[in-house]
């Protein structure tokens, strides 16, 4: 299926569309379709505009299949101006195993234990400075599930547990991560 910002002109006689790397590159193999299109049913569709601001956190507690670790470098500013200006990246690692979740949405514990964070700085290390880099939202993960559940078929049969709920914050970071922290 072609998002509809895809197509650049349509008219009678020709249409002309943007297509990315990986689908063009099946395209033009004989036989070929693309691994996402939706002849391979798994054209996702879009989320509605509630889920837009899900954090990639939330997606990963509320996910059935887990196949990365993921290591967030941060850099505190050496400007003592600039105490909580951090700067950083995020790496996901292919993991030689993937963690399937028998039960949603998984527990914290589950989740940190997909996770690292390398602090770089010259002061200590104060979770209260990340922001909303590991923010989690109970009502938006149950919510999340509650849809999941009733749009995607891979999440009909998957038991929600509400009591796994109790053990994140209403709106606040991830319970646990700071001890996930190495200090450089």
């Amino acid at each position: 299926m072609l998002d509809k910002a895809g197509i650049v002109e349509d008219s009678p006689d020709s249409t002309t569309l943007n297509v990315c790397a990986e689908c063009f590159t099946a395209l033009s193999k004989e036989n070929r379709v693309p691994r996402f299109a939706l002849a391979n049913n798994l054209y996702r569709g879009e989320l509605p505009k509630y889920f837009e601001d899900l954090t990639w956190v939330e997606e990963k507690i509320c996910a059935i299949y887990s196949t990365t670790a993921h290591v967030t470098r941060l850099f505190q500013s050496s400007d003592p101006l600039q105490p909580k200006v951090f700067h950083g990246n995020i790496c996901a690692h292919d993991m030689n195993v993937v963690s399937t979740a028998s039960v949603l949405p998984r527990t914290p514990a589950d989740v940190n234990g997909f996770l690292s964070i390398v602090f770089v700085g010259p002061g200590k290390f104060k979770p209260e400075q990340m922001g909303p880099m590991f923010r989690v939202r109970k009502d938006k993960i149950w919510s999340f599930l509650i849809w999941l559940k009733y749009h995607n078929r891979l999440y009909s049969d998957i038991p929600l547990e509400p009591d796994n709920l109790k053990h994140y914050p209403i709106d606040d970071m991830l319970p646990g991560i700071s001890d996930r922290v190495v200090e450089n």
